[in-house]
């Protein structure tokens, strides 16, 4: 019995239908329950014709010995393939006849009926999709192809059969449903990979086995640059919400540490910055470490890096009351050119990154005094 795949919302699905109120709407959706996308009454008249066989001309020869007799013009009207066959087919004193081999009878007679009147029975369609997806591309039949595609795309794939629908989806030349099947191969590797299609692929493809490998590679790689890049964007935005937080600290007062010519609230609210209680306790240390010397302690150290970064984006610091500001400005002048070119970096992609992440007040001009 086919396992069913576990996982539906990694695979991807095609787009929602369009609203109800469009006739498009309406012309697929019956479509996709079996229904005729052409009136009742024209759609009886060539059911008819088809079915009954009435001054056919044509006679479409399938595997075991069986037969579709049909209408040349018809077919030759609806695929521009089955023309160049039927012309082909032309022989003076015998009756006209041409072969469709390796696919059922009963999917070539499903195949005529869609030719002649747009239509198909759901259960026809669900036991035939494969080979009819064959025969539409065989014979360009767009219409035929999109309706497949659709049926294989919306419940018909498994672990098991999911190799060969993407064997036949690149043969059949259907990049949806490729690409369906490739990501459905890649969430679900493990367990396809011990299927008998993923073992007669090997056999009969070893080729396409190194492409999907080589692409399960590629995959795993972008994952790993999407999460370095997530955890990347996160330590720079953390960098900014420090830099405000250490404005914060130092323009208004925060729980224990603030301006000399501020008193603490009582009642005070509770702090809106999520990294203030621990850059209280950074600067607390940093007041008090006897190895305060860049290099000598590692908590320290970041304070300086801390108060670096600020005074290279801080608007004005004549005016900012966080302690150094001028001075690291001075600093900076000083520095070698290989040092400053890691902090424009470093600035740079700090902004980029709150920017992206939506921006408020940028925190430096939240540090000059009122």
């Amino acid at each position: 019995m086919d396992a069913k795949c576990d996982k539906p919302s990694l695979v991807a699905f095609p787009p929602p239908l369009p609203s109800p109120a469009t006739s498009i709407y309406h012309r697929r959706h019956n479509i996709l329950l079996g229904h005729s996308c052409v009136p009742t009454r024209t759609k009886d008249t060539w059911e008819r014709l088809f079915s009954e066989g009435y001054r056919t001309d044509l006679t479409i020869k399938t595997d075991r010995g069986g037969s579709v007799y049909a209408h040349a013009n018809i077919l030759g009207m609806a695929s521009p393939v089955m023309r160049g066959m039927l012309k082909q087919s032309k022989r003076r004193g015998r009756p006209r006849s041409i072969s469709i081999r390796g696919v059922p009878h009963n999917a070539v007679r499903v195949f005529v009926r869609f030719l002649y009147c747009s239509s198909y029975e759901k259960e026809e369609m669900e036991e035939s999709v494969l080979h009819l997806l064959v025969l539409s591309h065989v014979f360009v039949i767009p219409e035929l192809k999109k309706i497949c595609v659709q049926r294989l795309e919306q419940g018909f794939l498994t672990f098991e059969n999911v190799v060969d629908v993407f064997q036949l989806s690149l043969l059949c030349d259907a990049p949806r449903l490729s690409l369906v099947c490739h990501r459905m191969i890649l969430i679900n590797f493990e367990e396809i990979s011990r299927t008998e299609g993923w073992r007669a692929m090997k056999r009969s493809h070893p080729l396409l086995e190194k492409e999907i490998l080589e692409s399960m590679v590629d995959e795993q790689n972008r994952q790993k640059e999407r999460i370095r890049k997530l955890k990347e964007r996160k330590m720079y935005l953390q960098l900014y919400e420090a830099m405000e937080a250490l404005v914060h600290i130092c323009r208004d007062g925060c729980r224990t540490i603030g301006p000399h010519d501020k008193d603490f609230r009582e009642n005070q609210e509770p702090c809106n910055y999520s990294t203030c209680k621990g850059l209280e306790l950074l600067v607390r240390h940093f007041a008090g470490c006897k190895l305060r010397v860049p290099g000598g302690c590692v908590h320290c150290k970041r304070m300086w890096q801390l108060l670096e970064l600020h005074s290279r984006l801080c608007a004005d610091s004549e005016l900012c009351r966080v302690p150094l500001c001028q001075n690291f400005k001075m600093r900076i002048k000083k520095q070698s050119k290989k040092d400053e070119i890691k902090w424009r970096i470093l600035v740079k992609k700090i902004l980029r990154t709150k920017r992206i992440g939506g921006s408020g007040p940028p925190f430096f001009s939240l540090a000059i005094s009122s």
